[in-house]
């Protein structure tokens, strides 16, 4: 029994020393990204202006990094085993420069973080981004309030509420992320029009 005993403790000393375990590591979490189509908007005329686009207020859990879905207008649950790359207000604001850059509808994009002075400022606040299961099936959702600021005279130029649904066609993790790349895709088109129609709309009231 003692030869036995002595035996066991030189095992779990070796594991110790060589850094190994018996018990199995658990498995990373898959890091996902919103797949971005790359389509620009189609606006003809470039503003000689600089947007800057603030990243978006959000409150938990919205401000963090999990997918979530809703299976009852009562709960919010993270998928396992996968999450973001970065929190989701981050995600919303790259995915936005990303498009309103590709338009060209502006001299130059910047983030919030740059210290570059710009006209106007985009500001918004995310109030969804999740999966939302109705009847056995879902939909991603997306609601996000939006304001275009004009810096110098500090003053709200165009609001906006939007409301993105997007179907899926199951419940599996790549049809998920693939519905909130839909939804994000097209926020960005339709949000980036809007955007330059605002500008449209301000130059012209302040030439009359």
């Amino acid at each position: 029994m003692i030869r036995q005993l002595l035996n066991a403790a030189l095992l779990l000393s070796a594991f110790a020393i060589s850094g190994c375990t018996v018990f199995p590591l658990p498995e990373p979490p898959r890091i996902m990204d919103l797949a971005y189509d790359g389509g620009p908007a189609d606006l003809s005329q470039t503003h000689n202006i600089t947007l800057r686009v603030e990243t978006p207020l959000a409150s938990a859990p919205f401000d963090g990094a999990q997918i979530l879905i809703k299976p009852t207008p009562y709960e919010l649950q993270a998928i396992g085993k996968a999450r973001w790359r970065d929190n989701a207000p981050v995600m919303i604001r790259d995915h936005i420069i990303s498009h309103v850059r590709t338009s060209e509808a502006f001299r130059n994009v910047i983030v919030d973080t740059s210290p570059a002075s710009a006209e106007l400022t985009l500001v918004s606040e995310l109030t969804a981004f999740h999966v939302r299961q109705q009847n056995r099936e879902g939909h991603v959702l997306i609601q996000l309030h939006t304001e275009l600021v004009h810096n110098i005279q500090r003053e709200s130029v165009c609001v906006r509420n939007w409301r993105i649904k997007e179907p899926l066609d199951d419940s599996g993790h790549e049809s998920i992320v693939q519905g909130f790349s839909n939804a994000a895709n097209r926020l960005g088109h339709d949000l980036t029009r809007w955007v330059a129609g605002c500008v449209d709309s301000f130059h012209n009231a302040a030439r009359n």
